[in-house]
């Protein structure tokens, strides 16, 4: 979800870019897809958190 800008590194940090589909415009069933898409992401990145 970043904006495709280059990220600093810095030692220790993980960056993470997850790609997601504007919604302005677009059909309530287009923003409910993408809204369940970033919640994906976000599950996906707790479960990894938990096993560190």
């Amino acid at each position: 979800m970043g904006c495709g800008d280059t990220c600093p590194v810095l030692p220790g940090r993980r960056y993470l870019d997850w790609p997601a589909t504007d919604p302005e415009g677009a059909p309530i069933a287009v923003v409910r897809g993408i809204r369940d898409e970033i919640g994906a992401h976000i599950t996906g990145l707790l479960a990894s958190l938990s096993s560190i």
